[in-house]
């Protein structure tokens, strides 16, 4: 018998073509460090473990489809992951929002914080995603309706053309979609009754933010996508959108008592800047499935992104750092995490399409717009406790129009005229007016139904964690009033 050598076997050249023995080295062949065959093979383990637990809940169905190939369990188990991590951004902004916060509300933060992701996933799942995606038009490109639920079917021809399957799509989505209700958290902090937010936060993931949505993300339909609009993981989409609905809240609110005295804004120091710091990381780990997931696939152009995402953050904290030196006297560790944050929203919008150099200096600019944005909002005497409209939505709006200025192949900075950053006004436009008209209405109606949406002058000096909740973060110290 004659036993072919390795060297001797064709070599596959796509996923498609390989088993699934060979898939796992093919995949990490070129990552460095791991050239050894021997590695490969126990990193391999990892993803065709979880694959045989039953991942994807394929057993029931496992005489129906063909065998699965490496591509289509390569995209899922990735975009499983994204997802994982998208989720895992809760973590962080709880923190964030609850570290830059005072100590007599930080039971309410968290609790709103945990409770949106289980209404939007909730709400996404009973009817948003189907309005996003599946439903049928009821306005051609503007408006859909129809159904409720989605079918989490697995068909042969996924499987066969290494398609996601329904459910890790919903998952992937969904983490999206809770994203939006929490940066509205952000901007009502520390004054908003809890059951409001979470009826507010209900019909923004369940209905305005999938109808939005669907102009742009759904591919071939939407007038927007239509239009050539870009924004590849949600700079406008999720951010400037889930900004803008907050700050028509943080409006209708009115200030934190003790905020603005004489026409002056006072500053409100934080409790816990060592959370919100370790929240800020969380959130720059979790973007590593917001932006490089957005690819809904594991390709090549998957480490690019997460390279441009990285450089666009450490611009951005570079940039916050630096100003509020240069404006204050001394570097703010809170603009410092805003700008890292506003860094990380700047370069979301075209992280695919941004040279590296440009991705570090959109990056930068955001740093340096949200320090001056954070004040013009003061100035402007709205309250917004973490910074979140300038972070979310100043940065969201510079991210999306940077697309028409630095993207490769159709910038204006790189040679390719006026046409696409005329189109990026568009949606920036369209996302905005939209969140505003419908934000407003929205938080109108449910005030004027629970007889407004503040809580009372009592409760917020008292603290939310006593008025709302009826306990507090730290009962073994004294409450900082």
């Amino acid at each position: 018998m004659t036993v072919a050598s390795p060297s001797s076997r064709p070599q596959p050249r796509s996923l498609q073509e390989a088993s699934l023995l060979e898939a796992p080295q093919l995949l990490l062949r070129k990552v460095r460090g791991l050239s050894s065959n021997r590695s490969l093979t126990w990193l391999a383990c990892v993803p065709i473990a979880l694959m045989g637990l039953g991942l994807f809940n394929l057993s029931a169905r496992a005489a129906e489809l063909p065998e699965l190939n490496a591509a289509f369990l390569a995209n899922n188990t990735f975009l499983l992951i994204c997802a994982v991590l998208v989720i895992f951004m809760n973590a962080g902004f709880a923190m964030v929002e609850a570290g830059m916060c005072r100590q007599k509300n930080a039971v309410n933060i968290l609790a709103k914080n945990l409770i949106v992701f289980a209404l939007a996933v909730t709400a996404y799942w009973f009817i948003g995603y189907k309005i996003m995606y599946n439903a049928s038009w009821v306005v051609p490109g503007w408006f859909k309706f129809g159904g409720l639920f989605f079918d989490p079917t697995v068909t042969p021809e996924m499987v066969t053309d290494g398609k996601l399957v329904p459910s890790v799509d919903f998952l992937f989505q969904a983490a999206f979609a809770g994203t939006a209700a929490t940066i509205v958290s952000g901007l009502v902090a520390e004054r908003i009754k809890f059951g409001e937010f979470v009826i507010f936060s209900l019909v923004l993931v369940g209905v305005l933010y999938p109808i939005s949505g669907s102009w742009q993300w759904n591919v071939g339909e939407g007038w927007l996508n239509k239009l050539g609009f870009i924004d590849f993981a949600g700079s406008t989409v999720v951010h400037s959108f889930g900004a803008w609905a907050g700050l028509i809240g943080a409006i209708l609110l009115g200030p934190r008592i003790g905020k603005f005295v004489d026409g002056k804004p006072q500053a409100i120091p934080g409790h816990n800047l060592a959370i919100a710091t370790l929240g800020c990381l969380i959130l720059w780990l979790g973007w590593y499935g917001f932006n490089p997931g957005s690819w809904l696939s594991m390709a090549p152009e998957v480490p690019y992104i997460a390279v441009t995402t990285t450089l666009g953050a450490a611009g951005g904290g570079i940039a916050a750092t630096l100003v509020s030196q240069f404006t204050g006297g001394k570097p703010d560790l809170t603009m410092t995490i805003n700008g890292i944050l506003a860094g990380l929203v700047g370069v979301t919008a075209g992280c695919d399409g941004f040279s590296m150099p440009a991705a570090w200096v959109v990056g930068f600019i955001a740093g340096v717009l949200v320090v001056f944005s954070v004040a013009f909002i003061d100035g402007l005497k709205i309250d917004d406790p973490v910074g979140a409209f300038s972070v979310h939505g100043t940065c969201g709006i510079w991210a999306t129009l940077a697309v028409g200025l630095f993207n490769q192949d159709k910038g204006l900075f790189t040679g390719h005229g006026f046409t696409q950053l005329g189109i990026q006004f568009v949606g920036v436009i369209a996302f905005a007016v939209f969140a505003i008209v419908t934000s407003w209405i929205v938080w109108s109606i449910i005030g004027a139904i629970f007889g407004g949406i503040r809580v009372t002058e009592t409760e917020e000096k008292e603290g939310l964690d006593i008025g709302e909740h009826g306990m507090e973060a730290y009962p073994d110290f004294a409450s900082a009033k």
